[in-house]
């Protein structure tokens, strides 16, 4: 199954062309959908069925950005979750749809594909948890980030509390959620939170879709158990990990991506495209 941008409703997905690179190897995301980008169980179903199809289909890299403006000429990201949804919920209910979407942040987290995300407009509560699904992350000046929930008598549930620690180390990750201090992309740079910094939204997505096209040249077979390998290797014993890269690397020669590389040497260097095989 591959993405089919015209099963998505409220997310504004698109498929990179036919040209140099393969069509559809760049799946492109630009969050258009709310009042201020906000996530609700709409947008979590179609997040949801995104990941599944980037599980299994033939695509290399996704790209999620934002070039929405409030009423106000605020510049938005994700302004975070969709509270009004929840007015008549009961507590069961509240916890359960947070669950998933903790659920779909943590799938979101592992597809097989290199996620950049580009952010240059608000992005708090479930927009800076948000930022965890990525692989690699570029901010505009115009982004603003933060964990709001605290001061909402609860806490951020998506991951920020779990995960974001990981990013950003112990004592960063307990000052954004216990204070609710928002930041600027300097600061997210100078913390980890992003890792670029970009003059303008454009100029942001034009490296994304760059660093996109790299990847989309390579090996998704070696691109997919790369990110695994990567992924799998936290927090694990150095036994584990070792076992986990040489299933890693098993996995490409076992697939016959390792020999295609070997054949076409010369010309990979030269910078040409090679027909690798389909995601293994």
């Amino acid at each position: 199954m591959s993405v089919d941008p015209a099963a998505f409703t409220h997310l504004n997905v698109r498929l990179s062309p036919e040209g140099a690179l393969p069509a559809g190897s760049i799946v492109e995301v630009e969050l258009d959908h709310g009042r201020a980008n906000e996530m609700g169980s709409p947008l979590l179903d179609e997040w949801e069925a995104l990941a599944a199809a980037l599980e299994t289909g033939p695509h290399r890299a996704l790209l999620t950005w934002s070039r929405r403006h409030s009423s106000k000429g605020t510049a938005l990201f994700i302004a975070g979750a969709d509270v009004t949804e929840r007015v008549g919920w009961d507590d069961a209910r509240v916890k359960a749809h947070v669950r998933r979407q903790r659920a779909v942040l943590g799938r979101l987290r592992r597809v097989p594909v290199f996620h950049v995300v580009v952010v240059d407009g608000v992005a708090l509560g479930w927009g800076t948890e948000f930022l965890l699904t990525a692989d690699y992350r570029i901010a505009g000046p115009g982004a603003r980030f933060g964990l709001p929930e605290t001061g909402l008598g609860i806490i951020p549930g998506a991951g920020g509390t779990s995960e974001l620690w990981s990013l950003i180390g112990l004592p960063q990750a307990l000052r954004l959620g216990m204070t609710g201090e928002q930041i600027d992309s300097r600061e997210a740079l100078r913390i980890g939170l992003v890792q670029e910094t970009c003059d303008s939204n454009d100029v942001g997505r034009e490296r994304a879709l760059a660093l996109a096209a790299r990847v989309a040249l390579r090996s998704p077979t070696a691109v997919a158990a790369f990110k695994q390998g990567v992924l799998d290797s936290v927090g694990v014993p150095a036994a584990d990990r070792v076992e986990g890269e040489a299933r890693a690397y098993e996995r490409c020669v076992d697939h016959g991506d390792a020999a295609v590389g070997r054949a076409g040497f010369k010309a990979i260097l030269s910078g040409e495209p090679v027909a690798w095989p389909e995601r293994g």
